[in-house]
């Protein structure tokens, strides 16, 4: 195994939607820049994935010092592709849901994609963050809706909300069964000439659905990255086939 570094800082995605907001730190992990072998290598971020543990935890280190953050105040969900949404008020291990909300500043609120969309969401004028993981099935189950509801519970305003939806399966890349398409609005639906099968624009679903929430749709950013036709850049179940790792997309309020 490689021998830690103490200084050593992946190289992470930043959305622009939050870079004018002093006070949100957010970013999205790659698979670079850790000290993970394969089929996980090199930062992978998920615990579950059977990836030896002191990789892993050298690895959160490592995105946590990207972010300027401190793994102590890690918030992670039990992810089960459905649309449970939770409030912490402290830092652990939540689990049975898919999105995660706080008022707390410092926690940093993370959600393990590898080719689901990771959603970052934040209303600073309000001191409430959100995160949530967009698979098809969360997606149906409307779960950044219910995100945005969560936070607006929190004392949120939905037109102070600004989201984004990171890096996931394109729509070239989302192909999907009959039964899986038929539970989404025709809108985002598409058959490419020659395809067998229908395919999913998951990220203007995921859009739809925060406009829907009542979010404005310029404060929402649109990450264009494909983590299937990228996957030497990203994790990617459906490229690896078998095991792979996962990503990381974070986000937390400053005091």
């Amino acid at each position: 195994m490689p021998v830690p570094s103490t200084t050593n800082r992946p190289p992470l995605l930043r959305p622009s939607v939050f870079a004018d907001l002093p006070t949100v730190t957010a970013g999205i992990s790659t698979r670079h820049g850790g000290v993970s072998g394969a089929p996980y290598d090199a930062l992978n971020l998920g615990r579950h994935v059977g990836d030896t543990a002191s990789c892993v935890e050298e690895n959160r280190r490592r995105f946590c010092a990207a972010l300027d953050t401190d793994p102590a105040w890690l918030c992670t969900a039990g992810q089960v592709h459905g649309a449970t949404v939770r409030v912490l008020d402290a830092p652990r291990h939540e689990p049975f849901c898919d999105g995660l909300v706080t008022t707390t500043p410092g926690l940093l609120l993370a959600i393990a994609v590898a080719d689901c969309a990771p959603v970052l969401l934040a209303d600073v004028e309000h001191g409430v963050a959100g995160a949530c993981h967009a698979g098809w099935r969360g997606t149906v189950g409307e779960v950044a809706a219910r995100t945005v509801q969560t936070m607006v519970d929190c004392g949120a305003v939905p037109e102070a909300i600004r989201a984004y939806i990171g890096p996931c399966l394109s729509p070239e890349a989302f192909e999907v069964g009959p039964e899986v398409a038929a539970q989404f609005a025709d809108a985002v639906v598409m058959r490419p000439d020659g395809a067998e099968r229908p395919h999913v624009d998951l990220k203007t679903a995921l859009h739809r659905q925060l406009a829907g929430a009542g979010v404005s749709a310029d404060a929402v950013e649109v990450s264009d990255r494909c983590t299937l036709q990228e996957h030497d850049h990203f994790f990617s179940y459906r490229a690896a086939d078998g095991p792979t790792g996962r990503m990381f997309g974070a986000i937390t309020l400053r005091h």
